[in-house]
């Protein structure tokens, strides 16, 4: 008996002698995986990665490319840890969208990481805990990052290098349908790598099996891998509602936020309508409403109203921003801290935004009153999204679908025929709707007006009436680009044409103004010279607004195109064509300030620029009955500036309090809420 065990102990031992020498001549197999990338859900691209293990080092590498209307994105980068995942180096190069270069490296040094940032080299002191990552992409270092983060013990705050810190949240295990199997993955919350949360699942395989988040410019981004690409949709719907769990939630927990009947007593009050300012002023709002605006001495103050001594500031109406793409929750704070209370969101992801809007409106949620134009395009190298109008019968469907659905616009990307612009403006104005956009490849600013089109977004294409037939600057390189580009005069007889023309048909023309001049920036010009208020935003935005711009040598061409434009805007205006004031995002917050106050550039009035910003789109958005200006009966949005904005178009940058839809808000936590400064 005593021989057979020793002999069982011997046999054991022999098989564990053995599977370690094995293991030894035989490390564990490469890794290699596969993510297919979206952008509004529209397949644009994949990262491949291998991670290789050699003694107790894995070797991450990743190629991520996508390609966004017809510009590639590519990006590279090598990960290197430890088989328990701590970093030891981390390389980084390439785009991280269209308009934003990275290159980054960072190498770990006993108690020290040395961190590269393009030219600028510095050296920091290792936290106890910390992982290399920069950024939403690429999506397999995400995974590293979620293998460590599971490894050690799941920190509360996890610090990132070559900045930052993150915060993850376990939300719980979900099943999702995979092409008819139950699969159950684990759901997480991620903030911090970018500006607000992504949304990212785990398998039971420690595979990072989806990823929802949004792009460097802001845009919708997901990323799925291979084995569960048919379960898109689902990963999109779940992180939909959980992001509007989290903002119904934060819209409850804001501190400082009032409700009530108020009175604003003593504040020199900017009505909108351009009438004269009415000084030691009184406006009562009530259950979402305006109910006086007058004088002091003649509003009486309602019983048990919450009485606010505002002698000294001055009262406008709410700002408006007619271009808006409300792709995460974290617009709502920006914009009520910037004083924004209406948006026009002008390309979304259906579902998102819809939930989205649902939740603002009624009140449940926090952020500005919201009107919505429905993205279409068709197929082709620069289109974008899923919502594709190719025929008629197509224009026909979303437009019915969108207007059932409660959108006031329809926005036409850059794709669309231009038989299906005719179709879906007709079926538009036939039930009602509006439509804006972009001017379709093929066409120009007068046949997309003359086919139906009541609004533009972006001044460049106006611009481009006034290029010559035959140059195509999509194709022309830097050198002849700027030469033709900068040599555009508005005053020549093209450029009156295009002036008269869209005051005969009365188009609404919304400029984003402050988004041209940021990309006609020379990269060597630093990006808080046109917009101090960057200095302002979340940390891990900074990079990405502070990138980009275009090459030095072309600084003179870049700012004679600036100024051109600028031009055109102004002689628009003096002609009686309605200029809206939109942002398409840029700064978050701050470049609605900065669009108003080119516009002042442009040879606006202060009053003029503040128009463009609350009574002109309300009026082109066929709400002036409900919005733009301070008057009784209209929504109790409005604006309590520190300083005179008639004097000087910069204090609209003074904003005290909000009031939208009746709320009252005080922008400092606010600001504080999204991880920008107050």
């Amino acid at each position: 008996m005593n021989r057979l065990r020793r002999c069982a102990v011997f046999f054991v031992l022999l098989a564990y002698s053995s599977a370690i020498l094995l293991a030894q001549t035989n490390p564990p197999a490469r890794e290699s995986g596969k993510f297919r990338l979206h952008k509004f859900e529209q397949p644009i691209g994949q990262e491949t990665y291998t991670i290789t293990p050699d003694g107790s080092t894995l070797t991450l590498k990743s190629e991520f490319e996508f390609t966004d209307r017809g510009s590639k994105v590519p990006l590279t980068a090598t990960l290197r840890t430890s088989d328990s995942y701590v970093p030891q180096s981390f390389v980084i190069k390439g785009k991280t969208s269209r308009m934003s270069d990275i290159d980054t490296e960072v190498t770990i040094n006993s108690a020290n990481a040395t961190i590269r940032q393009g030219k600028d080299t510095h050296t920091v002191t290792l936290p106890p805990n910390f992982f290399t990552i920069s950024g939403y992409a690429p999506v397999a270092v995400q995974m590293e990052l979620m293998r460590y983060w599971r490894t050690h013990g799941s920190p509360a705050e996890l610090a990132t290098l070559p900045s930052g810190a993150v915060k993850i949240q376990d939300r719980g295990a979900e099943t999702i349908d995979v092409a008819g199997h139950r699969i159950q993955v684990e759901r997480y919350t991620v903030q911090g790598l970018i500006w607000g949360l992504e949304t990212l699942w785990m398998d039971s395989d420690n595979n990072l099996a989806a990823l929802v988040s949004t792009d460097a410019e802001f845009d919708h981004f997901e990323a799925v891998r291979e084995d569960y690409e048919s379960a898109l949709n689902k990963f999109v719907a779940s992180a939909a509602r959980d992001e509007m769990a989290a903002l119904t939630e934060l819209s409850q927990k804001l501190p400082g936020r009032r409700t009530g009947t108020f009175a604003f007593v003593g504040a020199t009050v900017i009505d909108g309508t351009g009438k004269p300012p009415m000084a030691n002023a009184t406006v009562v709002t009530s259950d979402g409403k305006i109910v006086a605006v007058g004088p002091s001495k003649k509003v009486k103050v309602p019983a048990g109203a919450q009485r606010i001594d505002v002698t000294g500031k001055y009262i406008i109406p709410g700002l408006w921003d007619m271009h808006a793409h409300y792709e995460q929750v974290e617009w709502g704070p920006i914009y009520l801290a910037a004083g924004v209370t209406t948006v026009r969101d002008v390309g979304n992801e259906y579902d998102f935004i819809t939930a989205v809007r649902d939740a603002v409106n009624s009140g449940k949620a926090l952020g500005p009153h919201m009107l919505l134009a429905g993205i279409v395009d068709g197929d082709g190298p620069y289109a974008i999204g899923i919502t594709r109008v190719n025929s008629p019968a197509d224009a026909e469907m979303w437009v019915k679908r969108y207007h059932d659905s409660g959108f006031q616009q329809i926005k036409i990307y850059s794709s669309v025929k231009p038989d299906n612009v005719k179709a879906i403006c007709a079926d538009a104005h036939k039930v009602g709707m509006t439509v804006t956009g972009h001017i379709p490849n093929g066409m120009n600013a007068y046949e997309g007006v003359e086919d139906g089109m009541d609004m533009i977004n972006h001044i460049h294409y106006i611009m481009d009436l006034l290029l010559p037939e035959d140059f195509d600057w999509r194709k022309a390189g830097w050198p002849e680009r700027f030469k033709v580009m900068s040599s555009l005069d508005v005053n020549s007889e093209a450029g009156r044409k295009a002036v008269k023309f869209f005051a005969d048909h009365h188009t609404v023309i919304d400029p984003t103004m402050a988004l041209m001049e940021m990309q006609n920036r020379p990269a060597d010009v630093p990006a808080e010279t046109l917009e101090p208020g960057i200095a302002r935003v979340a940390p891990e935005l900074r990079e990405q607004l502070v990138s980009g711009g275009v090459p030095p040598q072309f600084a003179a061409e870049a700012k004679k195109i600036t100024q051109e434009q600028l031009q055109m805007i102004g002689a628009l205006h003096r002609a009686g064509v309605p200029i809206v004031a939109g942002t398409d995002q840029a700064v978050p917050g701050f470049s609605v300030y900065h669009e108003i106050e080119l516009y002042v550039q442009a040879g606006f009035t202060p009053m003029e620029a503040l128009q463009a910003a609350t009574i002109v789109p309300a009026r082109a958005m066929k709400v002036e009955g409900d919005s733009g200006s301070l008057q009784v009966g209209k929504r109790a949005d409005l604006d309590v500036l520190d300083a005179n904005p008639l004097d000087d178009i910069h204090n609209i940058r003074s904003v005290r309090s909000v009031l939208a839809n009746g709320v009252l808000y005080d922008p400092a936590p606010l600001w504080e809420s999204v991880g920008f400064k107050p």
